[in-house]
């Protein structure tokens, strides 16, 4: 009888117990150290589209924004310019596939990283006039900015962008972006190299609309076409291993 008993206590319905309990009240200290840890969180939580001039900023972005950890086409290289005797932290991003890389490595990489006589310390002298027996020199304010863009890359074809959706929409259609410590504008350089090599329609699957394009054997062709067509940088391409048993 006391297990039936015992039994019966466990299984039977109970009512709920009713809690009195009174929360206690939000200390404006705490809520005012919350609010300067939310102020002091990355710029990655309240990011704008303005590019910002810490390079450390700009590259935890890039990262985040590309999944780089995962993506195995997106490329970051880091290195140092050597710009008036004076050493600025940058990083070139680019899409594996979609650059030219004899054309990265001549007319990008080499001018910014070698110490030429162009580097070397000096003043910009616009012109010279003689008064009262006085050599007087106007000297031009020395402009990073211009001074990379003019000097230091030689390509055809580069320009300037403040905001990373027109950074990451030119990187998405194959450019490559120059970012540099100190400045709030990020270079953008246009050397394209795109595979050219028999993209041909499919044979099997044959359509009336759309691009007349198939894959081929190289699978960086394979995802540069893939990148040319969607052209956002949400897309993720991870490297996978296959076995076949």
């Amino acid at each position: 009888m006391k297990f039936i008993d015992n039994l019966v206590n466990f299984i039977k319905y109970k009512e709920n117990e009713e809690y009195s309990f009174i929360l206690p009240d939000a200390d404006s200290s705490q809520d005012s150290q919350i609010s300067n840890n939310t102020n002091e969180l990355s710029p990655l939580e309240n990011a704008n589209e303005n590019v910002y001039p810490s390079i450390d900023v700009n590259l935890e972005y890039v990262k985040v924004k590309y999944n780089t950890l995962i993506n195995s086409d997106i490329k970051i290289r880091e290195f140092c310019i050597n710009v008036k005797s004076k050493q600025f932290r940058a990083f070139l991003l680019y899409i594996d596939g979609m650059i030219d890389s004899d054309s990265i490595n001549k007319f990008v990489m080499e001018p910014l990283m070698l110490k030429n006589a162009s580097n070397s310390p000096g003043q910009n002298i616009i012109n010279t006039a003689v008064t009262n027996n006085a050599i007087v020199r106007r000297v031009k304010k020395f402009n990073i900015t211009e001074y990379i863009s003019e000097c230091l890359v030689p390509q055809n074809d580069v320009s300037i962008s403040t905001k990373f959706t027109d950074v990451f929409q030119k990187v998405n259609a194959g450019m490559s972006a120059l970012f540099v410590d100190t400045i709030d504008t990020v270079f953008t350089i246009d050397a394209k190299g795109f595979e050219k090599r028999s993209i041909a329609s499919p044979e099997n699957e044959i359509i009336i609309r759309g691009p007349h394009e198939g894959f081929i054997e190289s699978i960086r062709t394979n995802t540069s076409l893939i990148r040319r067509l969607v052209n956002n940088e949400n897309l993720i391409i991870e490297d996978m291993s296959i076995r076949n048993y």
